[in-house]
């Protein structure tokens, strides 16, 4: 499972050293031609677009990110992410988190190398589960989240390696006995943990 980006290069305000530090701007970002998503606080081009409002810190003095006006859709597919966590047994908190790392709650999202859907699922992973029309909220939801679930079950329910495989695959967090070395993994990690904990406070 790949997300929209093949790389990602991050604003310095938004990580040091690995670590999550509080911002106090709105963050902007734009895909170029080449697939690179660029990320600023001080957009200079129209083709920026909002991506996340300033970030707030939680009781504990952690970062968490505030909902965007990406996830404006949520109260339309939430039936169906309730539905599907309580059939499968996830934390309905982290499908929300995957669903807007993934595509923002766009449903017709397509990635440059072909992933679609809510939950961006590749074409031979939506035939794998069984999803008839990944554009479908409803079929990509189910196959999204059943594919969580395997996922959860096959790490023991370690959500960190479930969230790598999503993002690098199987075959690679294998290859290198956990998190691949991937900046693009890394980062997609952080930022669904991050929204998680966001949606688990709203």
């Amino acid at each position: 499972m790949h997300i929209t980006m093949t790389r990602v290069i991050l604003l310095m305000l938004l990580l040091t050293g690995g670590s999550v530090v509080p911002v106090s701007a709105d963050i902007y970002r734009y895909e170029d031609e080449e697939g690179v998503v660029h990320f600023t606080d001080a957009p200079t081009d129209n083709r920026f677009k909002i991506f996340m409002r300033d970030i707030k810190k939680d009781k504990r003095l952690r970062t968490t990110y505030k909902l965007t006006s990406t996830s404006q859709n949520l109260a339309e597919f939430e039936p169906i992410i309730d539905k599907c966590a309580l059939e499968y047994g996830v934390d309905k908190s982290l499908v929300k988190a995957v669903i807007h790392a993934e595509s923002g709650y766009n449903p017709n999202a397509v990635s440059r190398k072909g992933a679609s859907g809510l939950m961006q699922l590749m074409p031979q992973t939506a035939r794998e589960l069984k999803v008839a029309n990944s554009f479908d909220p409803r079929d990509n939801i189910r196959g999204g989240v059943r594919y969580l679930r395997f996922l959860l079950d096959t790490f023991r329910g370690d959500v960190t390696l479930a969230l790598a495989a999503y993002n690098a695959g199987l075959t690679r967090v294998a290859q290198h006995g956990g998190v691949p070395p991937y900046q693009e993994t890394r980062t997609y990690i952080d930022r669904v943990l991050n929204y998680r904990k966001t949606y688990q406070t709203n």
